[in-house]
């Protein structure tokens, strides 16, 4: 059984939103030279006023969608649409990925067995959650976590070619909060998603209540200097094999292995420290 977790939120655009009822229609106004202000409308009063101009209604909307442009251009930057995920799709899924990330032998050294619960965390279009769920298949449980909602569809869609019984929940994730059930996890695992979360103290505090009491955290990220090559993109935000240790520790882990077979990236294993 696979079973699509959380919820799609649409966001109201910042700058003006309004319902097709006869409730207040809430305008902000954004021009540069203005104080930003809001005024309330009736809609009622807006289609009194358009039957005696009908050029208003359209002025009056036009006025609106300029006002909401910025906003509209934020929301398409903090998430992408599809053909953004289309392209990305792909660089994720590029066969020639293979070659340094070695996915089967990470496989390997995580000496997984059937009846684990694993948590793939940033799992994007599924490049290793197709590999856990034909791990466990349905013995176990897998969670695919992601924030980008476009992402976990094609994640459980392309599962769903595997033709294997499974078990696999789809969770859309804040982006401070994996959202995963308490004590319900033995391995959380991570593929270059460690850079791109906010707060890792923080966050991994969180994520050591949903493991169960012999849980384990893997971090696969790349290195932020020669050794990973050229990425094709800044290695400003990487984050260095020794700060991701000594965050870890502050959030109360200890590493427990290392594997050091990827050529580009550092492969860390840690459980939850004694006290």
């Amino acid at each position: 059984m696979n079973t699509y977790c959380g919820s799609r939120s649409s966001r109201p655009a910042r700058l003006f939103s309004f319902a097709l009822l006869d409730v207040p229609l809430r305008v902000r106004l954004c021009r540069s030279h203005l104080r930003e202000a809001t005024a309330d409308f009736g809609l009622n009063c807006l289609a009194t006023a358009s039957m005696g101009n009908p050029g208003f209604l359209a002025f009056f909307l036009l006025s609106a969608l300029l006002c909401a442009a910025p906003a509209l251009a934020q929301h398409k930057e903090q998430h992408r649409g599809p053909s953004d995920l289309k392209e990305y799709i792909e660089l994720l899924e590029r066969p020639e990925r293979d070659k340094d990330q070695k996915p089967d032998e990470v496989i390997k050294a995580l000496n997984l067995d059937r009846y684990m619960t694993i948590a793939d965390i940033g799992a994007g279009s599924g490049y290793f959650t197709r590999k856990f769920v034909w791990a466990v298949q349905d013995k176990g449980m897998v969670y695919a976590v992601d924030i980008e909602p476009g992402m976990l569809k094609y994640n459980e869609e392309m599962i769903e070619h595997l033709h294997t019984p499974y078990n696999a929940k789809f969770i859309v994730a804040k982006e401070n909060d994996p959202l995963l059930p308490p004590k319900s996890v033995d391995l959380v695992f991570l593929c270059n998603a460690y850079h791109h979360l906010d707060k890792r103290a923080d966050y991994f505090t969180r994520v050591k209540a949903t493991l169960k009491p012999k849980g384990r955290v893997a971090i696969i990220d790349f290195y932020h200097d020669e050794r990973s090559g050229n990425l094709g993109f800044s290695k400003d935000h990487l984050i260095p094999r020794d700060t991701v240790i000594k965050e870890m520790t502050d959030a109360g882990y200890t590493i427990s292995k290392e594997h050091t077979f990827l050529p580009k990236q550092y492969f860390l294993e840690f459980v939850v420290a004694e006290k």
